[in-house]
């Protein structure tokens, strides 16, 4: 089973990696690789560097658990990079899509679940996206303002539960599988979280949250909230591509400079103190999702 999501996960991946490569190049062609306001064509567009190293340090520490989509906005803000907050969503899915089919695949032999948890679980998420990005992609920039301000506030607070300083998320169990109705809520829980994330907020610590409440181990969570994303996110990256809603070159540097540091951390570092850097991401999710807040619910 196993190897069968594996195979599900190298061809949705396959069929993104073809769509991206051919939006990307037919809109080297027209001069218009960026869509981000206050961008002029190629020639004036945001460098490689930049985004390139926040693909990197988000993704090295969403394989240690930490998550990408709030810390890969606050970098973006706290940057100044030049990319609107209508297509913030679309480069979140887009840049992300391959660094976290790179983890997934690495998780996935690593910690044993039950495979009927585990193919469902993912599938919901996947279908979940694909509703979701229709939506998503066609909203203006002050509603996904507003919902990425709530949404990153929700994970701010998910994430500070879960602390260990904190320490008030449920532990979960010793189970590697659902049955039953804990496993019709584990699928439905999936499938709202899927939505819920092309507009930006991160599945992973939800998914946690979900994992815990539903009695399940914690190491089970690692495959479970990473095998969602790498199959939501290629579905859902297809719709933004699609609809054009996605900044190009700096998605493609994220997403080269996030499969670096993906294995950096997954095969060099063993262990690092995250409790300490935990509470500054969280503390700079809730900074961001004030500034996102702010001029949505602003009168002009």
């Amino acid at each position: 089973m196993v190897n069968i999501v594996r195979a599900v996960l190298g061809v949705l991946t396959a069929i993104f990696a073809v769509l991206f490569a051919k939006d990307y190049a037919a809109t080297m062609k027209t001069d218009l690789t960026d869509t981000s306001e206050g961008t002029q064509g190629w020639e004036e567009s945001e460098g490689w560097i930049k985004p390139g190293i926040i693909g990197f340090i988000a993704n090295f520490g969403d394989t240690l658990g930490i998550g990408s989509f709030a810390p890969i906005v606050a970098m973006t803000k706290v940057s100044k990079m030049k990319v609107t907050d209508k297509h913030i969503p679309g480069m979140l899915n887009v840049s992300c899509a391959i660094p976290v089919v790179t983890e997934a695949l690495i998780f996935t032999t690593t910690i044993e679940v039950e495979s009927i948890t585990l193919i469902t679980m993912l599938a919901a998420a996947g279908i979940g996206s694909y509703v979701g990005a229709g939506i998503i992609s066609k909203m203006d920039e002050k509603k996904i303002q507003l919902v990425m301000g709530v949404a990153l506030f929700v994970t701010a607070i998910l994430m500070l539960l879960s602390h260990p300083y904190v320490n008030l998320m449920p532990g979960g169990g010793e189970e590697i599988g659902l049955t039953g109705v804990k496993l019709v809520i584990g699928i439905v829980g999936n499938f709202i979280l899927g939505a819920l994330m092309t507009a930006g907020i991160g599945l992973y610590a939800p998914c946690m949250a979900l994992v815990y409440f539903l009695g399940m181990s914690p190491r089970v969570a690692f495959p479970i909230m990473m095998g969602s994303c790498a199959v939501l996110m290629p579905i859902a990256s297809a719709k933004f591509i699609k609809e054009g809603e996605y900044p190009r070159k700096i998605s493609l540097a994220i997403t080269i400079g996030g499969v670096i540091g993906v294995f950096i951390a997954a095969y060099l570092v063993k262990s690092l103190p995250m409790d300490i850097l935990k509470i500054l991401v969280i503390l700079v999710i809730f900074y961001t999702s004030f500034t996102m807040l702010k001029p949505a619910l602003s009168k002009k």
